[in-house]
C-alpha cells in the first residue's frame, strides 16, 4: 500500500524533506511556480519524492551528466534521519 502526502501516517521527516527539496528545486529552475514535489511512502518502508517541473526546466534539474540531480539525491539522503534511502525521481 502506498501512502500519499495527505495521509496522516506519512512520516514527518519525509514531509520536511519534501519541503526542503521543493525549496532547492525552485531555486534552480526558471519557472518555480511550476514545481511540484509529491511524497509517497510504501508499507515496506520505501519512501519516494517525485519532482515535477516544466519541460523546459528538466535540463536544469538533471544538470550536465546528471550532476545536479545526483547532488540533490545525495543531499536528501544525507539529511534523511530514517533507516531507508529516499528515492528522488523526476516526472514531466
Amino acid at each position: 500500500m502506498i501512502e500519499s502526502e495527505n495521509d496522516p501516517k506519512l512520516d514527518n521527516s519525509l514531509m520536511m524533506l519534501k519541503q526542503l527539496l521543493e525549496h532547492i528545486v525552485k531555486a534552480v529552475v526558471n519557472m518555480p511556480e511550476q514545481v511540484i514535489v509529491h511524497a509517497e511512502s510504501e508499507s515496506n518502508g520505501k519512501q519516494s519524492l517525485i519532482i515535477t517541473v516544466d519541460e523546459h526546466d528538466l535540463g536544469k534539474i538533471i544538470g550536465k551528466n546528471g550532476q545536479t540531480i545526483k547532488a540533490i539525491r545525495a543531499l536528501v539522503n544525507v539529511l534523511n534521519p530514517g533507516p531507508h534511502d529516499v528515492m528522488v525521481t523526476i516526472s514531466k
